[in-house]
C-alpha cells in the first residue's frame, strides 16, 4: 500500500565548523598525509596496535553478534528509525547480541530495539568532530579513533550483517563486507539489505555488474533483500544457525581483568 511505503529522508543539514579541514582531528589528518618522520610513524603504528588489542579484549565475550549498519542522521520520528528498532528487537529475541557503530540514527534505533527486548547491545563508536555520539541504549560502548580499526571490530565479531539506508560510511561498510566474502577473507555470513526503494539504484548497479561480468551470479545472490524485519531476521537466523551453529568458543573461557576483559 502507498500509505505504508517508506518515504525518502530529508535529513537536516549538518554544517561543518569553520576551519574544519585543518583544525579538527589534526593527528588523523597528519597520519594520512603521506610520509612523516620515522619516529612519528612508529608511534602511530604502536597506537593502532594498542587500539586493536583494546578492541579484541573488550569484545572477546560479546557472544554471537549481528551488526546493523545505517546512517546516523535519521531522527526518531523517521520510518527507517522504526524499522531499525524492530530489527534490533527481533535479533535480540533470537538470541543475538546487537552490534552497531554506537551512534545516533539507525545505530541508536537498533540498539534501542535490543534493549526493548531485553537483549544485549554493543556499540563501537568512532570519535568524530560532528554528528557522532554514543547513544544511550548501549550495554557496552567502545570508542575508536581509527575508522579501519572500528570497522574491523564490527566485522570480526558478527555472524551476519543487516544494512539499512545510509551514506558514504554505510556504503563503505557494506562493500567491505561483500569484498571480504567474495575474496574468501571472511566466511560466507549472511548480508541483508533493507530499504528496497532506497537501494533500488544500487541493486540495479549490482545487476549491471553481473551482466558485464565484473562479479558473478553467486556474488549477487548472496545478498538478502527485503523490507519485512521478521522475514529478514528469520532468514539471517536460519543461515547463521545452519551454517555456523551460533558457536562462540570464547564464552567458555574465564575473564582476565588484567587484560581489560
Amino acid at each position: 500500500m502507498d500509505d505504508d511505503k517508506i518515504q525518502d529522508p530529508v535529513p537536516p543539514a549538518t554544517p561543518r565548523p569553520s576551519g574544519y579541514e585543518t583544525a579538527v582531528l589534526p593527528e588523523a589528518n597528519k597520519f594520512l598525509r603521506g610520509p612523516q618522520r620515522r619516529g612519528y610513524e612508529f608511534g602511530q603504528a604502536v597506537s593502532v596496535f594498542r587500539e586493536m588489542i583494546y578492541g579484541f579484549r573488550k569484545l572477546h565475550f560479546a557472544g554471537p553478534c549481528v551488526t546493523v549498519f545505517g546512517s546516523a542522521r535519521f531522527p526518531e520520528a523517521h520510518p527507517y528509525y522504526a524499522l531499525a528498532r524492530e530489527v534490533g528487537s527481533r535479533l535480540a529475541r533470537k538470541g543475538f547480541t546487537v552490534m552497531t557503530g554506537g551512534g545516533p540514527g539507525i545505530m541508536e534505533a537498533a540498539n534501542r530495539g535490543a534493549r526493548d527486548a531485553g537483549g544485549r547491545s554493543i556499540g563501537c563508536n568512532i570519535v568524530l568532530p560532528q554528528e557522532q555520539y554514543a547513544n544511550p541504549y548501549l550495554d557496552q560502548m567502545i570508542d575508536f579513533e581509527h575508522f579501519f580499526v572500528r570497522k574491523l571490530m564490527l566485522i570480526k565479531y558478527s555472524y551476519a550483517f543487516i544494512v539499512l539506508p545510509g551514506g558514504f560510511g554505510t556504503m563503505d561498510e557494506l562493500f567491505e563486507v561483500l569484498t571480504l566474502i567474495q575474496t574468501g577473507k571472511l566466511q560466507d555470513f549472511p548480508v541483508a539489505l533493507m530499504g528496497r526503494d532506497f537501494y533500488a539504484p544500487g541493486i540495479e548497479m549490482i545487476h549491471q555488474m553481473v551482466e558485464r561480468q565484473t562479479i558473478n551470479d553467486l556474488d549477487r545472490d548472496k545478498l538478502i533483500i527485503g523490507d519485512d524485519p521478521k522475514d529478514v531476521v528469520d532468514r539471517v537466523t536460519e543461515v547463521a544457525m545452519k551454517r555456523f551453529g551460533l558457536l562462540y568458543g570464547a564464552q567458555a573461557q574465564k575473564r582476565r581483568w588484567w587484560l581489560g576483559e
